[in-house]
């Protein structure tokens, strides 16, 4: 039951995985139902008994890491192989005859986690706005002042886990953030909001990334970016200006609704169950 030792530490660690379970076992097979292992984007815990069979799961388990580091909450799914020479064995034979059936759950951290980068009005406003869900919300700002106690408050008795970080180079907390964290660019400084844009793209593992300001500012980060080598489809994933323009007004209060209302289904998205054959 090694396994268990790896998830206790893997979900302390916050690390997203995918738990993998032989739920069906038909036939002959190289492990008996029951059998377990995790999958994480770098390594694999435990064995379901190798082969095609294992590959092809962790293959599917890794496509599952990838939708969880954009943001999304995939639900658990069910495949089933077939282990007979006829089957599709894109990872080599596996000719035990038999057919077996494996459960997919991906275990994220419990609560989604949003960092705002600049906690000036727009900041604490949108900072106050996602407070009261059940969220881990990062404060990031290189002015101590913004992230006094005084200031912060009324952030404390909501229902978000709160963490402050006053640090002189904001986009230095990016390499902490857990996989598929939402990003939300909005400091005081252009150079620091394009300092933090550079860092998030360059983890490839996040989700949301928010920029506040205008399309012009936009597009002369677009060709900052550019120039450090960014290609287009990982600009594409850069949102600005934030917020439903469904909402309207521009005071600090009305872009926190509106942004606020662009994250909550990324937060919490819809999933259902999904059973497929491979």
């Amino acid at each position: 039951m090694r396994w268990l030792e790896h998830l206790a530490r893997l979900r302390e660690q916050k690390v997203p995985l995918v738990m993998v379970t032989l739920i069906q076992v038909r036939g002959h097979a190289p492990r008996e139902a029951g059998a377990k292992m995790l999958v994480t984007d770098q390594a694999t815990y435990d064995t379901i008994g190798g082969g095609n069979l294992e590959a092809t799961t962790i293959a599917l388990a890794r496509e599952i890491l990838a939708a969880v580091g954009v943001g999304l909450r995939p639900a658990p799914t069910t495949h089933t192989i077939r282990l007979t020479e006829k089957a599709p064995a894109e990872y080599g034979l596996q000719c035990c005859g038999g057919e077996v059936t494996v459960l997919l759950e991906p275990i994220v951290s419990a609560k989604p986690t949003v960092a705002i980068f600049g906690v000036g009005n727009v900041g604490l406003a949108l900072a106050k706005t996602l407070s009261i869900l059940p969220i881990e919300l990062w404060l990031v700002d290189s002015r101590t002042e913004m992230l006094e106690d005084s200031r912060l408050a009324a952030l404390y008795a909501q229902g978000a886990e709160i963490r402050v970080f006053p640090v002189p180079i904001p986009e230095s907390i990016i390499q902490d953030l857990p996989s598929g964290s939402h990003i939300l660019s909005m400091t005081h400084d252009h150079a620091e909001d394009l300092a933090v844009l550079e860092a998030t793209l360059r983890r490839g593992d996040l989700g949301f990334m928010g920029l506040i300001g205008s399309s012009t500012k936009w597009s002369n980060f677009q060709q900052k970016l550019r120039q450090q080598g960014f290609a287009p489809d990982a600009l594409a994933r850069v949102t600005c200006p934030i917020g439903l323009p469904s909402v309207p007004g521009k005071s600090p209060e009305a872009i926190a609704i509106a942004t606020a209302a662009q994250l909550v289904p990324l937060l919490f998205p819809a999933t259902q169950n999904q059973t497929k054959s491979v």
